[in-house]
């Protein structure tokens, strides 16, 4: 019998959403007070750019 909702689906990139998503919700409900900016950018592994130098045309 057929079934129209019997569908393998995949999305790469909505996968790695929904788990980082699920990291920060784990460490948020673990951590006693409020995450600050640098924990969260950890936990999403948010890598910190140094400021660019303006470009001298």
């Amino acid at each position: 019998m057929y079934d129209q909702f019997d569908v393998t689906l995949e999305d790469s990139d909505l996968l790695g959403e929904v788990e980082l998503t699920t990291n920060l919700i784990i460490a948020a409900s673990e951590a006693d007070e409020h995450l600050s900016t640098t924990e969260i950018d950890e936990i999403l592994g948010v890598v910190p750019q140094s400021p660019q130098a303006p470009s001298a045309d």
